[in-house]
């Protein structure tokens, strides 16, 4: 017990030291986990056997992270997705199976042994891709969303690979197998094959039958209580007790709080049930992939150090060749095929989990099990370098003017141009329709384009940074250019063209934060909105309202502060310097310090003219006044 808990606490020492620090190194949290577990284990060899222990404790954690993603899996939002997340994902593993699986029976593994690593290293890594996409403003690009659909296939992809993986044991590894658990499938150990079948179809229906009809009332009667641990208590119920039925008949405890976590995904209770099992599973989550650090056995790396390099490049060039192919087939343009090529050709974290049942179903022998780990930890760790050529190659394809999806010939011309069309560019044009003004609209996401069209407006699709598009959506004699635009970079860009192009053209620009205000006032705009700030004021000033002030107090706060603001950011953008964090900019500092008392005393003397304003009112009214004022009142009918 005492070996189990101070293992534990250095694990989480770990964590609380070194996971942040991956981060800001740009590694990510998985693979911050997994270093660590290669410090404690493999380099200061500190892993003893109470590290078997707890391993099987966080394994937990991958029951939690399924019952989290089935909770995610809207069946409408996957309807809607069902061409790329069935085509594009559905084809990646697929082909990737077949692929990994033919080469690992050349290179003399039973096809067992090879289907099982197939389906290993079909996967990719879900955290670290979105992250990394996220990170770079890459996302809702389409390279990204293609990559996404394909992740996603991935994680509902691994369901039925736990599945498969016990089918794929001998009859004497399954024998031996089932007496090594006995009395954890006591329920099936004595049942015919029928019978078997019938308990374990039962178990899969009384999950689904479960989750509509007794976790509801059962939820409700627990929130009536309204206290926050019962919350937590049920959802754990709901995720240990489904995992104990699907080991009892002998089915993966992922499958079963999978089912249950889609059964759910529609529910009134699925954020509170994400909200209480979160804090467990990335806690146990990270605790797993440590685990899987430092049991790894770097024995088979010595014995063959130039193997490891071979398998994982094999596997990229492997990845590539596939992913390429599909992104031509569904005409993903040049740097989105590139984007989404390179972002997935490493493998995943759910490998770790495939390794780790064919090593207990004694699918794969022990030093492939150990060379397999290692591959996925190496391609997951040059996965920075993979986004670093991406970004080489969109830059060389940029600059030498590579093909792009063909534009929307524009054959308007108005005095509003919007580049744009989100939420935030919707509602803009939305306003300008209203009061009958006429636009140009334009977007490179040809399915927000069909979507604003349905919605009766006239939008074009094409790409707002290029100056020939630009051209002939009649920049010449617009009078006003809005940026709607959501990538910061190429909000700059266009701004900074508009300029040249049209020094009087009047341009507003929609800003990320602070330092984007900055840039786009560098780059020439006249006026910049942030996507935050606005709707920040009129939230104070609810709250003022609420607390004691007037509306006219508190509508007058937020005019000081608006104004004020936008005032202050002017005299910043001229002290503000690219690349240097603004803590470390000492003229920004001083000046901000400077801009902030002089808010503070603009407010005070504000509320000083108001309060004086008020008393002279007061004492300038009479009875008489009053009475005069009430005289010119209709007559109550």
């Amino acid at each position: 017990m005492e070996g189990f808990l101070l293992n534990a606490t250095l694990y989480l020492l770990c964590i609380v030291l070194a996971v942040p620090l991956a981060t800001r190194l740009g590694l990510g949290s998985v693979l911050g986990y997994l270093l660590i577990g290669l410090v404690v284990g493999p380099v200061l060899g500190l892993a003893g056997a109470e590290m078997i222990t707890l391993r099987h404790v966080s394994e937990i954690g991958v029951v939690m992270m399924l019952f989290l993603i089935g909770l995610e899996l809207d069946p409408r939002a996957l309807w809607a997705m069902r061409d790329k997340l069935v085509g594009m994902g559905g084809l990646q593993v697929l082909i990737t199976v077949a692929l990994v699986t033919a080469a690992a029976i050349v290179f003399g593994q039973t096809w067992q042994s090879a289907l099982a690593m197939g389906m290993i290293f079909s996967l990719s890594s879900t955290a670290i891709v979105l992250q990394t996409l996220t990170e770079k403003k890459l996302m809702n690009t389409p390279g990204g969303r293609s990559a996404f659909s394909v992740l996603l296939m991935q994680d509902i992809a691994v369901i039925p690979m736990l599945a498969i993986m016990p089918f794929l044991a001998s009859p004497e590894m399954r024998a031996a197998e089932t007496e090594g658990t006995h009395g954890a499938m006591h329920l099936i150990e004595e049942l015919p094959a029928w019978g078997v079948t019938l308990v374990t179809l039962g178990a899969v229906a009384g999950t689904v039958l479960a989750g509509h009809y007794l976790v509801r009332p059962l939820y409700r009667y627990v929130q009536a209580a309204r206290l926050r641990e019962l919350n937590t208590a049920m959802a754990l119920v709901i995720v240990a007790g489904i995992a104990s039925l699907m080991l009892m008949v002998g089915l993966s405890p992922a499958l079963g709080t999978f089912l249950a976590g889609v059964v759910l995904a529609n529910s009134e209770f699925r954020h509170e049930l994400e909200s209480s099992i979160e804090p467990f599973k990335g806690l146990l989550l990270g605790l797993f992939f440590i685990t899987v650090g430092a049991g790894m056995d770097f024995s088979v790396f010595w014995d063959a150090p130039i193997l490891l390099p071979v398998y994982v490049t094999g596997l990229v060039l492997i990845k590539v060749a596939v992913l390429y192919g599909l992104a031509l087939a569904f005409k993903l343009d040049r740097s989105n095929r590139w984007l989404f090529t390179l972002g997935l050709a490493q493998a995943g974290e759910f490998g770790f989990v495939l390794v780790g049942f064919a090593s207990s179903q004694r699918i794969m022998p022990p030093d492939i099990v150990a060379m397999s780990s290692l591959v996925i930890a190496l391609s997951m760790l040059i996965t920075p370098a993979l986004f670093i050529l991406h970004d080489i190659i969109a830059r060389v394809l940029q600059a030498r003017g590579g093909p792009r999806p063909d534009a929307d010939q524009i054959d308007e011309h108005h005095p509003v141009i919007i580049a744009g069309i989100d939420r935030f560019g919707l509602t803009v044009n939305r306003m300008i329709a209203l009061t009958g003004g006429r636009t140009t609209v334009i977007d490179d996401d040809l399915r927000a384009v069909r979507r604003v069209r349905r919605l009766g407006f006239k939008a074009y699709y094409g790409d707002a940074t290029r100056p020939a598009l630009l051209d002939s959506a009649g920049i010449d004699t617009a009078e006003v250019l809005v940026v709607c635009i959501g990538d910061a970079r190429a909000a700059t860009t266009l701004v900074r063209y508009a300029r040249r192009v049209r020094p009087d053209l009047f341009i507003i620009a929609r800003a990320r934060d602070r330092e984007h205000v900055f840039e786009l006032y560098r780059a020439g705009a006249d006026e910049t909105v942030r996507e935050v700030f606005d709707s920040a004021l009129r939230c104070g000033r609810r709250v003022l309202e609420k607390t004691g002030l007037t509306a006219y107090e508190a509508e007058n706060a937020e005019d000081t502060l608006f104004s004020f603001d936008r005032t202050a950011l002017r005299e910043l953008a001229k002290v503000w310097k690219p690349g240097v964090p603004l803590e470390d900019n000492a003229e920004y500092m001083e000046l901000n310090s400077k801009l902030q008392s002089d808010l503070e005393r603009a407010f005070a003397e504000s509320l000083l003219h108001e309060a004086a304003a008020l008393r002279s009112e007061s004492e300038t009214t009479t009875p008489t006044d009053v009475l005069a004022e009430s005289d010119t009142l209709p007559e109550p009918r």
